[in-house]
């Protein structure tokens, strides 16, 4: 029986997989059976040719997916899970910036805590600033949704939250994080090393984080519509107290109500309801996915 699964989203990272391998390898041999699932996300560089080889080298202690194109980190993840075997799935990065060396605390964390999730947290992050802000805004964003604590893409899970993660209902985006929360409250941490990246660049631009973000908070919170409710309040109160100024303004100092005021109150009240309108429009869109049963990911190979 595998006692680990590891499981990576791998995305044009030819030049890290041999070390990655190799370092994953050594890490776990010594700590009892094993298995590493990378899942080619997309790749547009020799990704997939080197995952070949790996193959050859570590065969059956070693799957790998191939994926019809890029459908993002948590859903590569979640493709992944569905091959996992092990009683614990550790998951991680493919760029190295998580030493495959540090693999055993999350181990011990785990015999020490019985946790059913384990994150490995950075001592010192080496990122870009952008970065650690992106980073920094959607984990924060999960705190204040969920209540768990800080996450990393540097986990441990055992086979029963896994599963529930596989199975989850909302189907139309997958943020690992969230759902794990969303099952468990046993969730440890444990302090370890962060490398600089050995080479290429991270797949999250800025960009890219900012979508996520808003994707956190329309798929996995009503905090839009929360917030939609006291604009609409606060709104509803300011426009409410400056009709009262104009109209005593009108009867005390016979002051006129001129185009401007009307003007300002109209452009204030349609852009309130632009944005709301927006934001509805965003979870009927959610909606709408949900209903297609539109696929998390396609494989298009596993070997």
């Amino acid at each position: 029986m595998i006692q680990y699964s590891v499981v990576i989203p791998v995305y044009n990272s030819e030049q890290t997989l041999q070390d990655l391998c190799s370092r994953v390898s050594t890490s776990l041999s010594p700590l009892g059976t094993f298995e590493m699932i990378l899942v080619d996300d997309g790749s547009v560089d020799g990704s997939w040719k080197q995952l070949l080889v790996l193959k050859q080298q570590y065969k059956d202690s070693l799957k790998i997916i191939r994926l019809s194109k890029n459908f993002g980190q948590h859903n590569a993840l979640t493709c992944g899970f569905g091959f996992a075997e092990g009683n614990y799935i550790i998951t991680m990065d493919d760029d190295l910036q998580h030493p495959p060396e540090e693999i055993p605390k999350l181990i011990h964390k785990k015999t020490e805590t019985n946790a059913e999730l384990i994150y490995g947290i950075p001592r010192d992050r080496q990122h870009s600033r952008f970065r650690i802000a992106g980073s920094y805004f959607v984990k924060k964003s999960s705190n204040y949704v969920q209540g768990n604590s800080e996450g990393s893409s540097f986990r441990l899970m055992n086979k029963e939250l896994v599963t529930h993660v596989i199975n989850h209902q909302n189907r139309s985006m997958i943020y690992i994080d969230e759902i794990a929360s969303w099952y468990t409250a046993n969730i440890a941490t444990v302090e370890v090393e962060h490398h600089a990246r050995k080479s290429g660049k991270s797949g999250y631009s800025t960009a890219r984080l900012v979508r996520l973000y808003l994707d956190i908070l329309v798929n996995h919170s009503a905090v839009p519509l929360k917030l939609m409710t006291w604009i609409g309040l606060g709104g509803s109160l300011i426009s409410f107290m400056m009709g009262v100024i104009f109209i005593m303004r009108k009867f005390i100092h016979n002051v006129p109500i001129g185009f401007t005021a009307i003007i300002v109150a109209v452009l204030f009240s349609a852009s309130i309801l632009m944005m709301c309108m927006g934001i509805i429009g965003q979870y009927l869109y959610k909606l709408f996915l949900l209903q297609n049963r539109k696929p998390q990911f396609a494989i298009r190979e596993i070997k």
